[in-house]
């Protein structure tokens, strides 16, 4: 009985010797990263890939952008290749696979700081679209596209070309139009209506798609009552506004009551354009006082004019007063 249990192991033991020495040799046809390594032990195999595929892996990289050159060394890529594990790759690989892939690693971390430098000195961005609003005119800038280098894609095909020894170490990566985020028509929209006020020479501009309309004579405040300089905006609109007398001397005997709209009494004749702490365009019934400083900081207008300018402005149209 003893005796048929070790002619059973010994039988086992023989069966399975066959397959454990397959195990020690890598298949014929089998390929990493292109090297035959048919009937190889992993040592030799190993040997056979530190001899002959590292060197394909150490060449810097090459890369095109914007007509110039830029190296990236492979060691300060921090390239890796383990030709053991590559080896040990082939002997394992399953039936009907013929090729491995190279154990092959790098940073990535160092390839994208490597396309962020290049970007920073490649990168042109583009200008918006600009206006500057003077008392006469609006001049316009136009936008200007930019260019740039698509980093996530520079980088992707660094890693790429790295990982893979039969790629080319000479790569080109162009660069992308970038376009402005405003241009003109832009800017037309949101100062479709421009007012100015000269009150050197009592006028009135008024500037619609970014091109002067119309203009309109005015009085401005006294010396000692100025209509502010500055950058306004209209606030409000009113047709025949009630007017709440200011508590001031000039004022008289009507300081801090109101006057009906409309009231011979009120000074602020048909429409109302607001602008700031109680300063706006408004008609007036003394139409002698234009083309001269006689307010008390409004800025006077002809009654069918501010009748029509009044039509033609919205609330938050800018003003420019100088």
């Amino acid at each position: 009985m003893r005796r048929l249990i070790v002619l059973s192991l010994l039988a086992t033991l023989a069966l399975a010797a066959p397959a454990s020495a397959q195990l020690t040799h890598i298949r014929p046809g089998m390929t990493a990263g292109g090297l035959d390594l048919s009937g190889l032990a992993v040592p030799d195999a190993a040997a056979k890939l530190d001899a002959e595929l590292a060197p394909r892996l150490a060449p810097d990289l090459l890369i095109g952008v914007a007509g110039r050159p830029w190296v990236l060394k492979m060691a300060d890529a921090k390239l890796k290749f383990d030709s053991t594990r590559t080896a040990k790759r082939a002997l394992y690989a399953k039936a009907g696979v013929l090729a491995v892939a190279p154990a092959i690693s790098h940073s990535h971390a160092a390839v994208a700081a490597f396309v962020a430098q290049i970007a920073k000195q490649v990168g042109k961005p583009a200008r918006d679209a600009k206006i500057k609003i003077t008392l006469r005119h609006i001049y316009r800038q136009r936008s200007r596209p930019g260019h740039g280098l698509d980093v996530a894609a520079a980088a992707k095909a660094i890693d790429a070309a790295i990982d893979d020894p039969a790629a080319p170490r000479v790569l080109h990566q162009p660069l992308t139009r970038l376009r402005a985020k405003v241009n003109v028509n832009d800017l037309a929209r949101v100062y479709n209506t421009v007012i100015t006020v000269d009150k050197a020479h009592f006028k009135l501009r008024l500037f619609k798609g970014l091109k002067f309309r119309k203009s309109y004579g005015v009085a401005v405040g006294q010396p000692a009552y100025p209509t502010p300089a500055g950058r306004f905006a209209i606030q409000d609109k009113q047709v025949n506004p009630v007017w709440s007398v200011p508590n001031s001397p000039w004022a008289g005997e009507l300081q801090g009551t109101t006057v009906d709209g409309g009231s011979a009494a009120n000074p602020l004749k048909a429409r109302w354009m607001g602008i700031a702490n109680g300063v706006g365009i408004h008609g007036t019934g003394e139409d002698y006082s234009i083309g001269t400083a006689a307010s008390h900081g409004c800025i006077r207008m002809h009654v069918p004019d501010v009748i029509d300018l009044f039509k033609r402005v919205p609330v938050g149209t800018p003003v420019l007063i100088q």
